[in-house]
Protein backbone atom coordinates (compact mmCIF):
# COMPACT_ATOMS: atom_id res chain seq x y z
CA UNK A 1 0.00 0.00 0.00
CA UNK A 2 1.07 3.54 -0.76
CA UNK A 3 -0.30 6.53 1.11
CA UNK A 4 -0.18 9.95 -0.55
CA UNK A 5 -0.76 13.33 1.07
CA UNK A 6 -0.91 16.48 -1.05
CA UNK A 7 -0.31 20.02 0.08
CA UNK A 8 0.39 23.44 -1.40
CA UNK A 9 -2.88 24.33 -3.05
CA UNK A 10 -4.53 27.69 -2.65
CA UNK A 11 -5.71 30.86 -4.33
CA UNK A 12 -3.40 32.70 -6.71
CA UNK A 13 -3.80 35.42 -9.30
CA UNK A 14 -3.35 34.69 -12.98
CA UNK A 15 0.33 34.73 -13.88
CA UNK A 16 1.35 33.57 -10.45
CA UNK A 17 2.97 30.36 -9.26
CA UNK A 18 2.28 27.54 -6.83
CA UNK A 19 4.17 24.42 -5.87
CA UNK A 20 2.22 21.33 -4.93
CA UNK A 21 3.78 18.60 -2.82
CA UNK A 22 2.87 14.93 -2.58
CA UNK A 23 4.40 13.12 0.37
CA UNK A 24 4.42 9.35 -0.09
CA UNK A 25 4.70 6.61 2.50
CA UNK A 26 4.68 2.85 2.32
CA UNK A 27 7.00 2.65 -0.67
CA UNK A 28 9.95 4.53 -2.09
CA UNK A 29 9.01 6.86 -4.95
CA UNK A 30 12.19 5.70 -6.71
CA UNK A 31 10.45 2.38 -7.39
CA UNK A 32 7.12 3.61 -8.65
CA UNK A 33 5.62 5.82 -11.36
CA UNK A 34 4.09 9.05 -10.03
CA UNK A 35 1.65 11.53 -11.46
CA UNK A 36 -0.51 14.59 -10.94
CA UNK A 37 -4.09 14.79 -12.19
CA UNK A 38 -6.67 17.54 -12.02
CA UNK A 39 -10.43 17.71 -12.14
CA UNK A 40 -12.39 20.89 -12.70
CA UNK A 41 -16.10 21.11 -11.79
CA UNK A 42 -18.22 19.24 -14.29
CA UNK A 43 -15.22 17.82 -16.13
CA UNK A 44 -13.39 14.53 -16.13
CA UNK A 45 -10.15 13.98 -14.28
CA UNK A 46 -7.17 14.42 -16.58
CA UNK A 47 -3.48 13.71 -16.29
CA UNK A 48 -1.40 16.85 -15.88
CA UNK A 49 2.11 15.46 -15.47
CA UNK A 50 3.77 12.13 -14.80
CA UNK A 51 7.22 11.02 -13.72
CA UNK A 52 8.40 7.49 -14.31
CA UNK A 53 10.52 5.58 -11.85
CA UNK A 54 13.49 6.02 -14.23
CA UNK A 55 13.02 9.76 -14.63
CA UNK A 56 10.97 10.12 -17.79
CA UNK A 57 8.41 12.93 -17.74
CA UNK A 58 5.12 13.31 -19.53
CA UNK A 59 3.00 16.49 -19.65
CA UNK A 60 -0.42 17.45 -20.90
CA UNK A 61 -0.18 19.82 -23.85
CA UNK A 62 -2.05 22.49 -21.89
CA UNK A 63 0.68 22.73 -19.23
CA UNK A 64 3.81 21.96 -21.25
CA UNK A 65 6.41 24.64 -20.57
CA UNK A 66 4.57 26.01 -17.52
CA UNK A 67 4.46 23.05 -15.12
CA UNK A 68 7.33 20.89 -13.93
CA UNK A 69 7.11 17.58 -12.09
CA UNK A 70 10.06 16.56 -9.95
CA UNK A 71 10.89 14.43 -6.95
CA UNK A 72 13.05 14.49 -3.85
CA UNK A 73 14.00 10.90 -3.11
CA UNK A 74 15.34 11.73 0.34
CA UNK A 75 11.97 13.23 1.34
CA UNK A 76 10.00 10.63 -0.63
CA UNK A 77 8.05 13.54 -2.08
CA UNK A 78 6.95 14.51 -5.58
CA UNK A 79 6.37 18.12 -6.55
CA UNK A 80 4.43 19.97 -9.21
CA UNK A 81 5.79 23.44 -9.84
CA UNK A 82 3.15 25.50 -11.60
CA UNK A 83 4.14 28.79 -13.21
CA UNK A 84 2.23 31.34 -15.25
CA UNK A 85 -1.04 30.01 -13.91
CA UNK A 86 -4.24 30.66 -15.82
CA UNK A 87 -7.87 30.69 -14.66
CA UNK A 88 -8.43 27.49 -16.64
CA UNK A 89 -5.91 25.75 -14.37
CA UNK A 90 -8.45 25.98 -11.54
CA UNK A 91 -9.20 22.45 -10.35
CA UNK A 92 -8.70 19.89 -7.62
CA UNK A 93 -5.22 18.46 -8.11
CA UNK A 94 -4.58 14.89 -7.02
CA UNK A 95 -1.38 12.92 -6.70
CA UNK A 96 -1.29 9.34 -7.96
CA UNK A 97 1.20 6.51 -7.78
CA UNK A 98 1.72 3.08 -9.25
CA UNK A 99 -0.01 1.46 -12.18
CA UNK A 100 1.05 1.61 -15.79
CA UNK A 101 2.95 4.30 -17.63
CA UNK A 102 2.17 6.99 -18.75
CA UNK A 103 -0.88 7.25 -16.48
CA UNK A 104 -0.05 6.07 -12.98
CA UNK A 105 -3.30 5.52 -11.12
CA UNK A 106 -3.11 2.68 -8.60
CA UNK A 107 -3.03 4.84 -5.46
CA UNK A 108 -4.50 8.29 -4.89
CA UNK A 109 -4.19 11.19 -2.52
CA UNK A 110 -7.13 13.19 -1.24
CA UNK A 111 -6.57 16.15 -3.55
CA UNK A 112 -5.83 19.83 -3.05
CA UNK A 113 -7.74 22.79 -4.47
CA UNK A 114 -6.02 25.24 -6.79
CA UNK A 115 -7.94 28.37 -7.70
CA UNK A 116 -6.58 30.91 -10.16
CA UNK A 117 -8.32 34.28 -10.26
CA UNK A 118 -8.33 36.50 -13.32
Amino acid sequence: QVQLVESGGGLVQAGGSLRLSCAASGRSIRTINMGWYRQAPGKQRDLVAALSLNGITNYADSVEGRFTISRDNAKNTVYLQMNNLKPEDTAVYSCAAGGSWPKPNAYWGQGTQVTVSS
